[in-house]
Formats: C-alpha cells, sequence, structure tokens
C-alpha cells in the first residue's frame, strides 16, 4: 500500500515537471500555455467557483475543472513537444 502511494506521488512529481518543462517550451502554443497557468492558479487559489465549505460539491468543481483545463491544454500542443518534455523530465 505504501509502496503504491510513494510510486503514485513520484509520478505526479514527473507530470508536474513536464507540465512545467512544457509551459517553458517556446514552440508550446500561447492557449495552452494560459489554460495550464489558469489550471495551477485555480488549483493554488483560496477562491472556488463553488466554495469548498459546501459538501460533495466544492470538492466536485475542483476535481472536474482542473483536470478539464489540463486535458484541454495538452490535446492542444504538438505531441513532440509533450514526448520531448517527458522525455527530458525522465532523465533528470
Amino acid at each position: 500500500m505504501i509502496k503504491k502511494f510513494k510510486l503514485a506521488v513520484e509520478n505526479f512529481k514527473k507530470e508536474l515537471r513536464v507540465y512545467q518543462l512544457v509551459l517553458t517550451d517556446p514552440k508550446t502554443p500561447k492557449l495552452s500555455k494560459w489554460l495550464l497557468g489558469l489550471a495551477v492558479a485555480y488549483f493554488l487559489s483560496p477562491v472556488d467557483l463553488i466554495p469548498d465549505f459546501i459538501p460533495l460539491l466544492g470538492q466536485l468543481d475542483d476535481l472536474i475543472l482542473i483536470p478539464l483545463l489540463v486535458w484541454l491544454a495538452i490535446r492542444m500542443i504538438p505531441k513532440a513537444i509533450v514526448e520531448d518534455c517527458r522525455n527530458q523530465a525522465n532523465s533528470e
């Protein structure tokens, strides 16, 4: 159980590094950069569309909106750029 958790944390860290590299890559489309930046800002922001103190709905907007923004951004980025960034993150 603990090994699975550690593996999940490691994978999460690698994906964050990939997104960081994608954001700094000059070939990444500006709209994708804006969407990834918006997802990070929304995640870190204390202000939500639906306040977290509302049971279930408060957390549900975070669980839907952030992955949706990331998914949209990644879909707009050419696969070659994402793969290059992923390879660079794995080699670090």
